[in-house]
């Protein structure tokens, strides 16, 4: 690992990522790869996070799962929309593979 990717503890924890149930999926249009999704995490009310996986997962496949996302994250607008958060996920050649809970939990929760 390179020294200058190494990172204070303190700049960690301020990262919130959290559990978010995936609500609605749809394509942007215009875009090959781009998805707009609407997640819950729990009480509050929905959030949009546009995110980079639509050549791997059709929004169908999407509806309804658990995927961990960064809650804190400044808003930024992609292809005329404002996604609020962003979803983790690892990838290879074969394309994103979304990180999430192994059970159902609860949306909202925060990760440790």
């Amino acid at each position: 690992m390179n020294e200058k990717n190494i990172i204070p503890f303190t700049d960690f924890a301020k990262v919130d990522l959290r559990v978010a149930r995936i609500l609605e999926a749809e394509r942007v249009e215009g875009s090959d790869k781009l998805l707009r999704l609407q997640v819950s995490l729990g009480d509050e009310k929905r959030r949009q996070i546009l995110a980079g996986i639509g050549k791997k997962y059709t929004p169908e496949e999407l509806i309804g799962r658990e995927i961990i996302i960064v809650a804190n994250l400044e808003p930024r607008s992609l292809m005329g929309f404002e996604s609020q958060g962003m979803l983790l996920a690892a990838g290879d050649a074969a394309g994103p593979v979304l990180l999430q809970p192994d059970t159902e939990v609860s949306p909202g929760l925060e990760i440790h």
